[in-house]
């Protein structure tokens, strides 16, 4: 066998634990995490899927993360941060993201300034439906005011021929909740989810292949990591993506910001 008909050859995937919409706060009172396929993220946070649709194109405008340490080429990248008060939701100006080493300790204790979420995307009913369900749905689990959201779209390629996402490995963000959504994946094989609990010997392992699939889950009681992605095709690697879009949610006040007296 070639190294081209080995890189062609399927990695093993796991079906994602799948869960209805309904069972998503007691799941994560329960277990620290809910995985849910699109129809049901469809219903969760209130939006069509047609219309979160509708936002897929937006990630083929991502420029460069210019912050990796490993020196990888491999991560594109735009960043926004919102307010939800209740059923209010409101745009903050634009910031740094900000995390301490204790939760990232590659590229924790950095101002890592990445290009806005395109105004145009951060209008549609689309954007704005998902994150307030999102803290609809999280102030269900933990009574909260105020939850200070930022949101990243990612784009993992693997033109170098291997592309990270979560280069910094198994990892806690230092927030409440965290929801990853798959947006779209092409050409790519690998890229397995991986849940632990973060002070126990349990934990689970998936891959997400249907696009608005998302992992919904408590921080401060799991550990999460992507692995690795390759390409399918070595002659055609360039082609490979895994397109993401992650939001955190933490109570009050922003990583980095003093909280509220």
């Amino acid at each position: 066998m070639t190294i081209a008909d080995q890189t062609r050859v399927a990695a093993p995937t796991f079906a994602p634990p799948y869960r209805a919409a309904a069972d998503t706060v007691d799941l994560l009172r329960s277990r620290g995490f809910a995985v849910l396929d699109a129809r049901a993220t469809s219903a969760l946070v209130g939006v069509p899927l047609a219309d979160l649709d509708a936002l897929q194109s937006s990630w083929n405008d991502l420029p460069p993360d210019g912050y990796l340490k490993d020196g990888g080429r491999y991560r594109k990248r735009r960043h926004a941060c919102f307010v939800a008060d209740g059923t209010h939701l409101e745009q903050t100006a634009h910031r740094a993201h900000w995390q301490p080493v204790e939760y990232n300790a590659l590229h924790g204790g950095m101002q890592r300034w990445f290009e806005p979420v395109a105004p145009r995307v951060v209008a549609t009913d689309a954007w704005t439906g998902l994150l307030r369900g999102l803290a609809a749905v999280c102030s269900q689990v933990r009574a909260v005011d105020r939850w200070s959201i930022e949101a990243h779209q990612f784009r993992i390629d693997t033109a170098d021929g291997i592309g990270r996402p979560t280069p910094e490995g198994a990892h806690r963000d230092g927030v409440d909740f965290v929801a990853v959504l798959l947006v779209a994946r092409r050409g790519v094989k690998g890229g397995e989810t991986r849940v632990f609990e973060a002070d126990g010997p349990d934990g689970q392992r998936f891959t997400m292949t249907e696009p608005w699939t998302m992992l919904l889950l408590d921080d401060a009681r799991v550990i999460h990591e992507s692995t690795p992605i390759q390409p399918l095709d070595v002659s055609d690697a360039a082609q490979g993506i895994r397109d993401t879009l992650v939001v955190t949610l933490r109570a009050n006040a922003f990583q980095g910001d003093p909280e509220p007296s």
